[in-house]
């Protein structure tokens, strides 16, 4: 029996469910998201909520997409409410970011700059040396942050590089000096 999985999800106001035959739709203030529903999986809705459903004698591989269903039509949800962000931070001399239209124009220390285009539905917002990522699907936001950050990953010795602003880099100490 999945914990996660048997939780209804509240249905906030200003937000429209449809379920068609195999896949939920949700509209908000913020936008709309599909989802298509997984084979053994049903869903059940009603005016204030949804609650996903398996039969009891459901094979393993149906339990296990039974809880990941419910938590993607969660984070749909909670995206056309309220949206996602993820907040970079970029260290180093010289190391910079402005945005170009639907651009960022990144200096990361190579010989030439690097244009990354933004897919639809992601914004950013440059503000001195952070860049936030914003959008209302979760899995396209934790992308694009995720290939921003690979440009040039933080390293350990002057920490240097893009990382996530929560994120903790274990510093290393650099060579001892000989006596």
């Amino acid at each position: 029996m999945s914990r996660v999985g048997k939780m209804p999800i509240t249905i906030p106001a200003g937000v429209q469910v449809k379920l068609t035959a195999n896949e939920l739709s949700v509209k908000g203030p913020k936008g709309e998201l599909k989802l298509k529903i997984a084979s053994g999986v049903t869903a059940n809705v009603s005016e204030k909520e949804i609650v996903f459903t398996i039969e009891a004698d459901s094979e393993k591989k149906v339990r296990a997409l039974w809880g990941l269903t419910r938590n993607l039509a969660n984070n749909m949800v909670i995206g056309v409410t309220s949206g996602f962000s993820k907040k970079l931070e970029i260290n180093g001399v010289g190391y910079k970011v402005a945005l170009n239209g639907k651009k960022l124009l990144l200096n990361l220390g190579y010989s030439h700059p690097i244009d990354f285009p933004l897919p639809e539905g992601i914004s950013a917002v440059v503000e001195a040396n952070t860049v936030t990522i914003s959008g209302i699907d979760k899995y396209l936001v934790g992308e694009i942050s995720a290939q921003i950050r690979k440009l040039r990953e933080p390293e350990p010795y002057l920490g240097k590089g893009i990382k996530y602003s929560d994120e903790v880099i274990r510093r290393k100490e650099g060579k001892a000096a000989s006596k």
